[in-house]
């Protein structure tokens, strides 16, 4: 046994699947390094476009259309095609998707923010003009303009490139771990799983960490130079280069489809598997025998509520800490992509360390993910009382019932203004109340540096104690509460993603081996169809609903402003809570089934034996034989 085990032809057999894991982390880190640097940027993208949480919901998630499509007849055959290489052809399509999304970048024209400043020292666009006869910055004409086909063609390209994504997604992971799973050992499984699992998680991770670096750029980098950009970064009407991002990722993703172009379609062990035709009529019976599978299904829907859960906070968070902790999108990605995610990896890699080290069972493997999840409601829940409520801002009337937004008395300091309906600049005045102009705050001049065209301070300002008034916006007073709101967060990410290993052998051993990458193959598909499609619009419908004064281009709704930030947390955060219930309740109940099960194989094997003189055998005839057999 031991000259068997260093024969060259297990070491060959062992470095070829340990190259095939090295190869399928990093693709599968480049094709998620996609999906997270797109939620790291989503919020970017909606306001660069004027989207709605929910139509940028709906953007997050239309890679899953063409996934769902595609997933469980691909997934169906399984070892009867050349893996590797339907795998690398998937790559090579999510690199195309990469860089279709980057082209919307160059189609459409230069960003057009409200209160433009334009290169001219003289120019007071934006502030309060008395005796003049005020003209909206935005015309009828630059209205045309701005509504011309490129840009009414960004949306629609940004879903093609999405729809793409999905499509060669499809073989990428079904394929990768059914091929895994058939050449390794049944102990070393699990550490080959959680190995590619952790790499793979560090895909978002470094999505999200590109994001924080890219966004720090201006969105025309490449349109104008540096002096020629009127924002700073904190200002809430600033855009970072989003499109950088996905020109890297697409050169990542067709390097690393390559080496799948040269790996065997078997490898030396693998069991020979039925022709197709011969196997295409047994499919109806292999989906009812899936299907049928209770453990299964239990595991499947809990991985769905957590997969759901995943989905939402991975678009949306980086919004929120940007909203509820007055931070940046740069920041704010860093957070996720430099705390959250690493301890998630961590917590995958030492589920499935924990899994090898104690050899667990499917009934313990069970119970490690019902632990994990009640654990993680428990750091989940407090959460909720982490944040403030919105700033009080001067200058508007809310467009719903709420006393956030407040009208400034009669309006007589800025009366006579003829601020357009339409500007957003928000000011902080030196009284530490906001305006979301300083021509609503009365402002009648403004100081600029020398060298650019940026705005130092807002002075004269008829409605402000004190005269005057700082870009910006005052922010939330809440970031005191960023850094235990970050620990709580990150501690429910590692505690729950303990459960990740766990519940991907529960899923590979309750099934028969012929049927595990069809099994794989219908997991992927519940994934996409119940959590991943439809839980980011499902998040982006709860956050518009928290709004209460949207921002206003050309006569159409466009981003929102203002959100009511106490009903923002309490809504994005208790759709997480509620995730993760459901999921905790899927686990028990697979935990007791497997509980019901042992206890009645238990009880059938008391039935069927019979103890006779200390010998166990079916019945008391076989015994009195088996004692007849023995010698004296």
């Amino acid at each position: 046994p031991c000259g068997t085990r260093s024969s060259p032809e297990y070491l060959n057999q062992t470095f070829e699947l340990s190259l095939f894991v090295l190869c399928h982390g990093m693709l599968q880190l480049a094709q998620l390094l996609v999906s997270g640097y797109l939620k790291s940027s989503i919020s970017t993208i909606e306001r660069r476009y004027g989207f709605s949480s929910q139509k940028s919901g709906i953007l997050a998630s239309f890679n899953e259309v063409g996934n769902i499509v595609l997933i469980v007849f691909v997934s169906f055959f399984g070892s009867r095609v050349h893996r590797p290489r339907f795998i690398g052809g998937g790559a090579l399509l999510v690199s195309l998707a990469a860089l279709i999304m980057a082209m919307s970048h160059f189609i459409s024209g230069p960003y057009q923010y409200t209160d433009h400043i334009s290169e001219s020292k003289d120019d007071d666009s934006g502030l309060c003009q008395l005796e003049s006869s005020f003209q909206s910055p935005l015309s009828n004409h630059s209205c045309t303009q701005q509504e011309s086909h490129s840009q009414q063609g960004v949306f629609p390209l940004l879903l093609l490139g999405q729809l793409l994504l999905g499509i060669g997604g499809v073989p990428i992971q079904p394929f990768g771990i059914s091929y895994i799973d058939d050449y390794a050992s049944k102990r070393n499984s699990p550490l080959y799983l959680g190995i590619l699992l952790a790499v793979t998680s560090i895909g978002p991770a470094f999505g999200f960490m590109m994001g924080s670096f890219m966004l720090r750029f201006y969105v025309d980098i490449d349109k104008m130079s540096k002096d020629q950009i009127g924002l700073e970064r904190k200002d809430p009407r600033w855009v970072g280069a989003w499109w950088l991002g996905f020109l890297v990722a697409a050169s990542f993703l067709f390097l690393t489809s390559l080496p799948y172009l040269f790996f065997p379609r078997q490898m030396p062990k693998e069991p020979p598997s039925p022709s197709l035709p011969l196997f295409l009529p047994g499919f109806p019976c292999i989906v009812l025998r899936t299907l049928r599978n209770p453990i299964y299904l239990l595991v499947v829907l809990a991985q769905v509520h957590l997969a759901a859960m995943v989905a939402g906070l991975a678009t949306f968070m980086a919004k929120f800490i940007e909203r509820q902790f007055t931070q940046t999108a740069s920041f704010s990605n860093m957070m996720i992509g430099g705390v959250s995610i690493p301890l998630a990896v961590l917590g995958i890699v030492l589920g499935g360390a924990l899994m090898r080290r104690l050899s667990i069972s499917t009934r313990g493997s069970a119970l490690m993910c019902t632990a994990a999840i009640l654990m993680c409601m428990l750091t989940a829940l407090p959460l909720l009382l982490l944040g403030c409520s919105t700033q009080s801002v001067t200058g508007t009337i809310p467009l719903s019932s709420s006393s956030v937004l407040r009208q400034n008395g009669s309006l007589g300091c800025s009366a006579g203004c003829s601020c357009p309906t339409e500007t957003f600049n928000p000011v902080c005045g030196s009284d530490g109340v906001e305006f979301i102009s300083p021509c609503h705050a009365g402002c009648m001049t403004k100081v600029q540096d020398n060298n650019t065209i940026k705005v130092l301070n807002y002075t004269n300002c008829g409605c402000i104690n004190g005269s005057h008034a700082l870009p910006g916006t005052c922010g939330s007073n809440c970031e005191h509460l960023l850094l235990p709101f970050m620990v709580l967060s990150a501690l429910t990410c590692f505690i729950a993603s303990f459960s990740q290993t766990p519940s991907y052998m529960m899923i590979l051993r309750s099934v028969r081996t012929e049927d595990k990458s069809f099994a794989v193959g219908v997991q992927y598909m519940l994934f996409r169809m119940l959590a991943f499609l439809p839980a980011p619009v499902l998040y982006g419908i709860a956050i518009d609903t928290t709004c209460i004064l949207w921002g206003k281009k050309c006569g159409r709704n466009t981003s929102c402003h203002y959100y009511n930030m106490d009903l923002f947390r309490q809504r994005f955060l208790g759709l997480q809570v509620l995730f993760v219930c459901g999921a905790f309740i899927c686990f028990l109940l697979s935990l007791l089934i497997l509980r019901h099960r042992a206890g009645q194989q238990g009880q059938q094997a008391e039935q069927r034996y019979t103890v006779v003189n200390g010998v166990k055998s079916p019945d008391n005839n076989t015994a009195s034989k088996e004692l007849q057999r023995m010698p004296a």
